[in-house]
């Protein structure tokens, strides 16, 4: 069955919700369109996130970024739209979404939005030698 675009968000179990781990996602191809002039808009988006109990299932997270080609949106209020939208389907401990747009009249556009769950402490990090 050919792929659509959607706005519904699958999710699937956390296969080890007792360690904190780290899933990345880069998608090189988002899309949307500038609410100004209508044309294109193109970034790169990468999701970090350590999730709770829920991890986003890929194909469904494809159809849901394919599912703002053609809608107008401010980059900051698409970055933080979509990252609303990921945090209520997966309800993760932490999520940051980068959305670093290719430039537009001479100017490149990067947007950093960030949740973490309010009973949730990062781990110190581990220096190695």
């Amino acid at each position: 069955m050919p792929s659509a675009p959607s706005r519904s968000l699958e999710t699937f179990p956390n296969p080890q919700p007792e360690r904190d781990y780290t899933i990345r996602i880069r998608v090189p191809e988002f899309t949307c369109l500038c609410p100004k002039t209508g044309q294109p808009d193109f970034a790169e988006l990468t999701l970090e996130y350590i999730p709770e109990t829920r991890c986003v299932e890929l194909k469904a997270l494809k159809n849901y970024v394919w599912s703002y080609r053609d809608e107008g949106a401010f980059h900051e209020a698409v970055t933080n739209r979509i990252l609303g939208d990921l945090v209520t389907a997966t309800e993760p401990r932490f999520m940051r979404l980068t959305a670093e747009f290719n430039v537009r009249g001479g100017i490149y556009t990067t947007v950093v939005a960030e949740h973490r769950a309010a009973d949730w402490q990062p781990q110190p990090q581990v220096q190695l030698p």
